[in-house]
Parts: structure tokens; sequence; C-alpha cells
């Protein structure tokens, strides 16, 4: 008795910086938009006590939210004095007074996540694929949406105010890079046959295969959480065989949870003399999440975060992601990310190196405009390099001898994206007898050799200028030129903290993510708000880490810094070993 009459208190000074974080947010103001109560007896739990007792429980658990542990703290562990702050009602600290606040805790909450709820499939009981049909075919289109777009503020609030105290110094920076990348998350549901008769328990989850696009081979359009919007013309493609994916295994049945993870991409994360982090580099953190089937709507998910990053205030940087997102169509992924502002960096399959695309003459080369005259072995440097019929040396001086040969802007591109654009004779950068002003201009530049063209000169050989289109190439476009030293230090740097964010976020002794039992509430919304507290109190312990390994005013860091692996400078890569073979 001794013993269960001490309860340890939660100190008054972290209930009030609970309260500050949540009032800071913007959450209560957002959510009594759309959370409307029914009618009846009065709530005697308001949602700003409840998000302060979510923020509270995630520093209790190391990012983790139980609802009981919520009940506990709002009810049994805050002072009273606190507890009269909030407006917390008091329950008799008991077996029946525990339970009739948790009752409260835990209608609230789902309150909260239905209005927020992008899914017409009910959690928790194993529907029939013919009442799940059944549901999604009576499900309202628009009201789904608008709750996704709830669901999408929310995320975005909890995680702006994780990073509110870098905001100033996000906002000096000239641009913010990001990487995009999914990751694998468990469902607290087991996975049931994808073709059986019967939905699991989190209706909105799927199996995650490992190999290729990652989406389960025996998925259909039906098991889709939400219905399809009408297909566009042109677009349908034949289905393919199951027999071809007979030995894939399935990993494991949950979500893909899509991260944008901002990173300065200008410079390495590297210890200064006296082993402490850079104060003028700032750490990787996740401003963006959404959670979907694994392998679904890579693209959709993508630009749905980043289509507020700039009503966010985030100014439009590098954007590195991986092939699922590349690979899309390019009205879904490349024209809406450039549009954005967006430089876009790409790694290419093997089967998309050398010649890409053309227009008006110039050729598109692993992303870039060239002359049409470029001679091929420069167009084939990395397919030579991937066949290993050249060696890296080799390779690095032919991409750099591509320069010269170069498509070069003549102006910005304009509100629609087309971009005047002028040869590299008329840029200067090299000499070709078509046009003879060019020619004499010295042996350090190239001679171009153009071939003989029954119908005359090419567009862009004929004239000064051309006007390229933003459809032209857009799938494989890109910002940088591939396997320069340039783009693998953007590229390389963006790619390697998300994925490292993502490790960062799934450590079993802090948030782990990737574990079932970390969100114990099925349901892609529950999920989803379950996951963006587990980002954002990643996303501030990562800030406090950096703040305590910084040596400032000549002063000791608090902590230390841990001992980094020397890797190798970003222009010793190659291709060769690293592209994936054509799917």
């Amino acid at each position: 008795m001794a013993m269960r009459a001490e309860r340890r208190f939660i100190n008054d000074a972290d209930v009030e910086s609970a309260i500050e974080e949540v009032d800071h947010s913007g959450l209560v103001t957002l959510l009594e938009e759309f959370v409307h109560l029914p009618r009846g007896r009065r709530r005697t739990l308001h949602l700003r006590s409840l998000l302060i007792g979510l923020h509270l429980c995630t520093q209790a658990t190391g990012g983790k939210i139980v609802l009981e542990h919520v009940t506990d703290i709002l009810y049994f562990r805050i002072t009273p004095s606190m507890r009269t702050l909030l407006g917390v009602r008091e329950y008799e600290d008991h077996d029946q007074g525990f339970e009739a606040a948790y009752a409260v805790v835990r209608r609230l909450f789902h309150a909260m996540k239905e209005a927020m709820n992008p899914s017409p499939l009910p959690p928790n009981g194993h529907l029939s694929r013919e009442e799940a049909q059944a549901l999604v075919s009576a499900a309202d289109v628009d009201d789904l949406a608008e709750r996704e777009r709830r669901l999408a503020l929310f995320t975005e609030f909890l995680l702006d105010a994780s990073v509110r105290p870098l905001h100033s110094l996000l906002s000096e920076l000239a641009e913010v890079s990001l990487g995009v990348d999914a990751t694998p998350i468990r469902a607290f549901s087991r996975g049931r046959r994808t073709n059986g008769p019967e939905f699991a328990t989190d209706p909105d989850a799927g199996w995650y295969v490992r190999e290729g696009d990652h989406r389960d081979p025996d998925a259909t359009p039906s098991d889709a959480m939400q219905p399809s919007p009408p297909a566009k013309k042109g677009k349908a493609k034949a289905s393919k065989s199951k027999t071809k994916y007979s030995s894939r295994k399935k990993y494991l049945f949950g979500y893909d949870a899509h991260l944008i993870v901002t990173r300065d991409a200008e410079h390495d994360a590297v210890l200064l003399d006296d082993g402490t982090p850079n104060p003028e580099v700032l750490p990787a953190l996740v401003l963006g999440a959404a959670l979907d089937k694994p392998g679904h709507r890579p693209a959709y998910n993508g630009l749905k975060i980043l289509n507020r990053m700039d009503e966010r205030g985030y100014k439009p940087g590098y954007l590195a992601g991986d092939r699922a997102y590349n690979n899309s169509e390019p009205d879904e992924w490349q024209l809406p990310v450039r549009a954005l502002g967006y430089k876009p960096v790409y790694d290419y399959r093997s089967d998309q190196l050398g010649k890409q695309a053309q227009t008006h003459g110039a050729i598109l080369v692993e992303g870039r405009w060239y002359c049409p005259s470029m001679p091929e072995p420069l167009i084939n440097a990395t397919i030579d390099l991937d066949q290993e019929r050249i060696d890296r040396e080799t390779w690095i001086k032919r991409i750099a001898a591509r320069r010269s040969y170069r498509i070069m802007p003549k102006e910005n591109p304009d509100s629609d994206g087309y971009q005047r654009m002028m040869c590299p004779a008329e840029a200067g950068k090299a000499q070709c007898p078509i046009k003879p002003h060019t020619m004499g201009r010295g042996i350090h530049l190239p001679l171009v050799d153009p071939e003989p063209n029954p119908t005359g000169p090419l567009r862009v050989c004929r004239q000064r200028t051309i006007t390229i289109s933003p459809e032209a190439g857009a799938k494989h476009w890109q910002a940088l030129e591939y396997g320069g030293a340039e783009w693998q230090k953007v590229y390389f740097r963006l790619r390697n903290s998300v994925e490292g964010y993502n490790g960062y976020a799934k450590n079993p002794l802090a948030e782990g993510i990737e574990s079932a039992g970390s969100r114990r509430i099925r349901g892609i919304a529950a999920q989803t708000i379950l996951l963006a507290f587990q980002l954002a109190h990643a996303n501030r312990r990562k800030i406090k880490k950096w703040l305590d390994t910084l040596a400032l005013n000549s002063e000791r860091p608090r902590r230390r810094t841990h001992h980094r692996r020397k890797t190798k400078e970003p222009r010793s890569w190659t291709p060769t070993g690293y592209l994936v073979p054509a799917a």
C-alpha cells in the first residue's frame, strides 16, 4: 500500500512546456474547424487538453502514444493545479475512475480521428470483399478528399511545430533542398491473404514486397482505401501476368510512409577540427509525411506534401527521390514538381541511359539537352561503363567532355516552363561549320561534325535559339549533369539523409516507427496521426542532440558526438555495380 500510494507526478514546468508547444502549433484552431462533437451531454475534455496529453505521452514514452498512458497523465500524473488550468475533471483514483477517464480520452481521440479519416472501410473487423466493395462504391469521393486534406493539414501543423526552434534558420536559407522516400512500417494487424474472402482488421494496409516497386503483385484496384479517380484516356495498361512474381516474398503487412526530409545540399555534415558539428549545417529533419499501401501512388503522395511546402514558407531547392518517383508519369510527378519550383535530381535504370528524347533536333542524354552531333562515345559513355567496355577514368573524361556540347539557356524559364535555349556554338562553347560565324575561335573549342541531312540542317542547327517546352523529355530531365561532381554531391547528400532519417526514427530504443506495437490503433487515419507524433518527437530529439553537441562561445559541448566513419568523396562514385537492371 505504501508503494502504491506513491505516484510520480509530472513537473509543472514540463506541462507548461507542452502547453506552449500545443498553443503555438495552431492545431487547436485547426481541429475546432472540423471536429464537430455530437450534441448531448457536455464534453468534459477539450481538444486542447487531449493534444497536450498526447504531447506529454510522447515525451514520457520516447515518442510512442498509448491512450492508457495519456489517460494516466491527464487525470492522475499532473498536479491538481495543472488539471485545473487545463479544465480536466477529477476522477477517483481507482479502477472505475480510471475506466471512466479512459473512456473520455478514447471517445475524443476517435472523434478527432474520424473527422480526418480518408477511408470508407472501418477497421477492427474482418470485412468480406462484397461488404468492402459496397462501402467503397457508396462513399462520397468529395467528402473523403476533404478528410484527406484535413489529415494532411494536421500532419504538417504537427511537424512544423516540432521544427519551430529552427524556423528562423530555415527561413534564412536561399532554398530548402529535400529528399523524398517511402519506407515500410508495420500495421497493428495480421495480414490476410490478398485474394482471400476477407480483409484484415486494418483494411487500409497492404503487403510490402522487397523487390521491384514494393507493390503486392496480387493486389487488385478494388483493394484501394478509397474510390479510384476516373481513368485517363490513353493511360490504360495491360495487366501483368501474376506468374512473373511468384518468387517475390512478401516482407511485412503495413504501410509505405512517404517522408520528405530537408537537408543542406551545399555542405557536408562533417565535424570541425575540434570534433564537434558545424553549427551552420542544420540537421536533417522531416517536414512532411503521408501513408498509403506499399507501392501505391508514390508520385501522388509525394506531391501531396510538396504542394503545401510553398504555403508553409519553404523556398524550393533541389529535390531527390528514388526511381519509384521519377519513373512515374510526367504529368503526375516531373511536371508538377518543376512547376512548384523544385530542381529535380534523378538516377536512372540501366535501360534509361544514353539518349532519352529529342526536340527541335536537340537530344536529351541522361537528363540534359545536347547538340545532336555530340560524338557517339560521349552519348553512350555511361552505357559503355555499365557494360564494362570502358574504365572509370575514361567515363569521367567523357562525362566532362559532354559540357562542350550542352545546349545552353539564353533566358530563364517563363511562368509556363518554356525556355529559350541556344546551341553550344552560339554560346561560344564549340565551333560549327553550319554557322560560319562560330568558326576560327581557337583549337581549345571542339569542332562539331554534323551529319548530312537530306532535308537540311535541324532547327537547333539553323536557328540561333530554340524554345524547349517543359513537356519535352519531361520524364528524364533533371537540373544537374548526371554523374558529374555537382550531381553526386547533391543527389547523395539528399538520398543519404532521408535513408539515414528512416533508420534514426526506426530505432527501437526511441520512436521505433517500423514496429507495429508503437501504433496500436488501426486504420490509416489513426496510423497517420500516431506516426506524425512519432516523427515530431524524432525531430525534437534530433534538434536537442544537435544543440547539445555544439561547441558555442568557445565552451565545451554538453554531449559528445558519435564518431563518424570516413566516407569516400562523392566524385569517387560510378554507376558500375550500382545501376539496377531493366525491369
